[in-house]
């Protein structure tokens, strides 16, 4: 009975780990705010980088012509973001069909569009071609190409558009026409279109023993904030790191940075997991039990509530408070950690996240951990490992490529191959 009840925990969330290993957040310590980067708008006719379109360097080679009837048409997923207009001119849903990375890059950028210019939409002119309007290979026709305007269509914003597209992590942006930006990603079975849940090197965790500590110094066996909560609430305690599930401090990473109004500012990669509330929340409230859900940090819009820590390092912490996001924006940062607490949560820059991704639920992450927390009781450790990902991460990414359907896990995550 425990060896089929091992197979099963293992394979729950295998999928997870391997990119559960790439990232969650930054930030610069409890309260702090950040002043604003100044972006430079790009130029008529610049591009970014400063390289062709099909290069490695930038969205990588043509790999072939997308139809309805080809078997890569379930490659494209369509976008029916409420914040992104598509002109659709042929009427068709074809400018709403891209891959999942065009997808990702799209939304966030959408979100930098209405934080900068309130009542202003992004627009889709153009995005995936089935009808041969664009010149031989281009991306259009693989669905991982858009050309983009503002809804208010006013070509003084193009050049910050631009500017946004290029940090909201599109592969290449061509400031291409007087009339829209031209944009374009890398095909995802490329190894760098790999997306995984991670923290940056700079993020900031609380120790027992007093102060802060950059995730990028933190070892196994210290003591870190966490939640006791299985959802992410409860009381604030200090938890053990039994293991980082990724660590690597020379990558760069696309990372998501939720900003609250009381002024944390954390960051993750796409696929890793947030406790956000349900519903309407208020400012400096204690969530009930089960008043808070996972999401992938991709999918954190403002409005949402996130717990926050509100006692100072190394004193008595009583329960996280929630505080509205305000902003999501996009950034690009070095370092990519991702430790794992005997409690499955942990408190980074102030605010309360989990220490898994890429699966769609928390608690079925922390169940198909429960083996690495036994072995870890049983040793005192989780077994060697260096940079990299953790041997028991690999383990589960492979049983749940055989095992599992991937509709519970975020597309990039499982689309990713081992490193």
């Amino acid at each position: 009975m425990l060896l089929p009840t091992l197979v099963t925990c293992l394979a729950g969330c295998a999928f997870l780990l391997s990119p559960v290993s790439e990232g969650c957040g930054p930030g610069r310590g409890y309260g702090k705010r950040r002043s604003p980067r100044k972006l430079a708008p790009l130029a008529y006719k610049q591009f970014s980088p400063n390289v062709a379109e099909k290069t490695l360097g930038a969205s990588g080679r043509y790999e072939g012509k997308i139809t309805r009837n080809s078997e890569r048409f379930k490659e494209l997923t369509p976008n029916y973001n409420p914040d992104i207009i598509f002109k659709d001119e042929e009427n068709t849903g074809a400018d709403r069909m891209m891959t999942q990375r065009c997808k990702d890059r799209l939304n966030s950028l959408a979100i930098s569009v209405m934080n900068l210019w309130p009542g202003v939409r992004l627009r889709v002119t153009e995005g995936w071609d089935e009808d041969g309007h664009h010149s031989e290979e281009s991306l259009h026709y693989e669905g991982r190409a858009v050309d983009i305007t503002t809804s208010d269509r006013d070509r003084n914003k193009y050049a910050m558009l631009a500017r946004l597209a290029v940090e909201a992590g599109f592969d290449w942006v061509y400031y291409e026409s007087k009339a829209h930006i031209h944009c374009s990603v890398k095909s995802d079975h490329s190894v760098a279109a790999k997306s995984g849940g991670c923290f940056p090197g700079e993020a900031l965790v609380a120790l027992e023993s007093g102060g802060q500590k950059s995730i990028g110094d933190l070892r196994p066996g210290e003591r870190v904030l966490a939640s006791a909560g299985s959802d992410g609430s409860g009381e604030l305690v200090y938890s053990e790191v039994l293991a980082f599930l990724d660590h690597d401090p020379v990558t760069r990473k696309l990372f998501y940075t939720l900003q609250t109004e009381a002024g944390a500012h954390l960051s993750l990669t796409a696929a890793h997991l947030i406790f956000v509330s349900e519903g309407n929340c208020s400012e400096g409230a204690v969530p009930a039990r089960g008043a808070l859900r996972t999401v992938y940090a991709s999918d954190a819009q403002p409005g949402q509530c996130v717990l926050v820590s509100e006692g100072k390092a190394g004193q008595r912490h009583s329960e996280g408070r929630l505080s509205q996001i305000t902003r999501v924006s996009v950034k690009d940062s070095r370092g990519a950690f991702a430790p794992l607490t005997q409690q499955g949560t942990l408190v980074v820059d102030g605010v309360v996240a989990s220490c898994y991704a890429v699966v769609d639920q928390h608690s079925l992450a922390h169940w198909a951990f429960s083996p690495l927390r036994l072995i870890h009781s049983w040793t005192g450790s989780t077994g060697s490992h260096s940079d990299g990902i953790h041997w028991y991460s690999r383990l589960l990414h492979w049983l749940g490529r055989m095992l599992l359907d991937s509709g519970r896990f975020h597309p990039l995550g499982v689309a990713q191959d081992d490193r």
